[in-house]
């Protein structure tokens, strides 16, 4: 399990992910901040306006209503952020050894308690881009083929980061 970690990120709470690619910076940018493609593993449709402070499109997401939010910085190919409800989600693709490349998402949360829920989630949206960047066909992080997102959730909650949030599509507590 190549899991995340939860850390502080501009004095606020935040889950961040790495990954290192055998891949020019332009392959892994263009997966991570090209509407074709994420749509191999990000949760939800996108539709950008590619330039800081451009609007940004959610939707089909079958645990989340379509919503909108903004770009924060778009610097091709290495740096793109946008608010996505509360939070924010910042992607950074940098070159590594000769030609390969690093990407680093972070997930500025807009609640402490969503840090476990919102680890796993990215944990089963970077498996499928692993396996589109392996050329293996991606079904997305909502397909059969993907891997289960309660696994994940379990060993974030083990380890001590924290949780508690409302988990979408699961059935409700009584307090």
């Amino acid at each position: 399990m190549n899991r995340g970690t939860f850390i502080t990120f501009d004095g606020r709470p935040a889950v961040q992910f790495q990954r290192s690619y055998a891949h020019p910076v332009e392959r892994v940018w263009g997966a991570v901040s090209e509407p074709e493609g994420l749509a191999h593993w990000f949760p939800s449709t996108v539709r950008l306006e590619p330039h800081a402070g451009g609007k940004i499109e959610f939707s089909d997401d079958p645990h989340m209503y379509a919503t909108t939010g903004t770009v924060l910085v778009f610097e091709p190919p290495h740096r793109l952020a946008f608010t996505w409800e509360g939070d924010e989600i910042h992607l950074e693709v940098a070159p590594e050894g000769d030609s390969g490349c690093r990407l680093t998402l972070t997930n500025v949360l807009g609640a402490e308690n969503t840090a476990a829920r919102n680890a796993a989630g990215w944990s089963v949206c970077l498996g499928e881009l692993d396996k589109h960047l392996a050329g293996t066909g991606a079904g997305g992080p909502h397909s059969e083929s993907a891997e289960p997102w309660q696994p994940y959730y379990d060993a974030y909650v083990a380890a001590g980061m924290p949780s508690g949030a409302e988990i979408p599509g699961a059935p409700q507590q009584d307090a």
